[in-house]
């Protein structure tokens, strides 16, 4: 049974009912009275020592303890929060000469990145940085100018990120994330190469946020684990992503396994909905819940129909958005079903009116 913590007006009554029960000539309910300041002093402290047992109570159990006690849990079970971590990847910059290591470039919001080794360059080139902070604020997009900070000789003072954009910046590890990763070491126990084995190392990775594993996809021996990263604007890895998973598999997998660490082929499905009312609102609210959805429900396609996206639960998440009175789904008419290494996604919705 959950501990229930009284109010204080509930305390003040009990302990006056106390007083008088052992005092019968004295009238404690007297708000200018002694007795009534000294039982409403004694009730302010008891509140306060019920809120440090109430508080307690929910420490003690990972499901609903904070973040400091929280890490405690987890680290009893060898888990800990996964840090964040910072965007990099190459820019592209003109000008002829020496750009040393350690070379500032600053974005338009002032965010900051730093050159990683001295690069010379004639008639321009490419060069290696990495954000000066953590976290997915400073991931940038293909052709995102930034400036260098300090001018340098024969060096344009403006550069673009290049071709592959900046990314791999994660923000830390949720106490959500976290909370599920531990209730998965809980429940599923390590046996040093099962399937979920590979799905919790592949989330032990900073950005990871979904993992499948599936034995002998490539052949006799050998494992396949896809991975996603559904905090990032595409949730599809990249190569650079994707090789920080395969190092830290290959660091903890058995040493006869033949691991390969891959990125699903991602399905965007688009949808047409006819909605009542049809108004920027409701269409934010139904979004929403379909991203949802495809987060919660969408998986990796075996062959054997794990991808399968149910149409009735597409329109029932539609039908539980916030403000939708009535709808109609219109494409698709049927269960989106996909081939092996596929996963889906929210496309394009299309609006109608209703």
């Amino acid at each position: 049974m959950a501990y229930t913590r009284p109010p204080l007006i509930e305390i003040i009554d009990r302990k006056i009912s106390e007083v008088d029960s052992r005092l019968p000539s004295a009238v404690a309910r007297l708000k200018r009275s002694v007795l009534n300041a000294l039982v409403r002093s004694s009730a302010g402290t008891t509140h306060g020592l019920h809120g440090f047992i109430d508080w307690t109570s929910q420490q003690v159990i990972p499901d609903s303890a904070e973040a400091e006690m929280l890490e405690r849990h987890a680290s009893w079970w060898n888990k800990a929060r996964t840090p964040a971590t910072p965007a990099l990847g190459q820019i592209d910059i003109d000008g002829s000469g020496v750009i040393p290591a350690g070379t500032v470039l600053q974005r338009a919001d002032e965010v900051e990145y730093i050159v990683d080794s001295e690069v010379v360059i004639s008639g321009g080139g490419t060069v290696s940085v990495t954000a000066s902070v953590s976290g997915a604020i400073a991931n940038a997009e293909v052709s995102t100018p930034l400036s260098l900070v300090s001018p340098i000789a024969g060096i344009n003072s403006t550069a673009t990120v290049s071709s592959e954009g900046l990314t791999a910046g994660t923000d830390i590890e949720s106490d959500d994330s976290l909370r599920a990763r531990l209730r998965e070491r809980v429940q599923k126990t390590p046996h040093g190469g099962a399937n979920h084995d590979y799905e919790a190392w592949a989330k032990e990775v900073s950005g990871i946020t979904r993992a499948w594993s599936f034995p002998l996809w490539l052949g006799a021996g050998t494992v396949t684990v896809f991975v996603v990263r559904d905090n990032d604007d595409d949730f599809i890895p990249d190569a650079a992503e994707i090789a920080e998973v395969q190092a830290h598999i290959d660091y903890v997998r058995p040493v006869t396994a033949n691991v390969t660490v891959t990125a699903p082929i991602n399905i965007a499905q688009d949808l047409t909905i006819a909605i009542n009312p049809n108004d920027s609102v409701t269409q934010a609210a139904i979004t929403a819940e379909l991203q949802d959805l495809f987060t919660r429900e969408a998986e990796v396609e075996d062959g054997d129909g794990s991808g399968t996206v149910l149409i009735s639960h597409i329109r029932e998440a539609i039908s539980i958005a916030s403000g939708e009175y009535d709808n109609a789904l219109t494409i698709p008419v049927a269960d989106l079903v996909l081939t092996s290494g596929q996963i889906s996604s929210l496309g394009v919705i299309t609006w109608q009116s209703l």
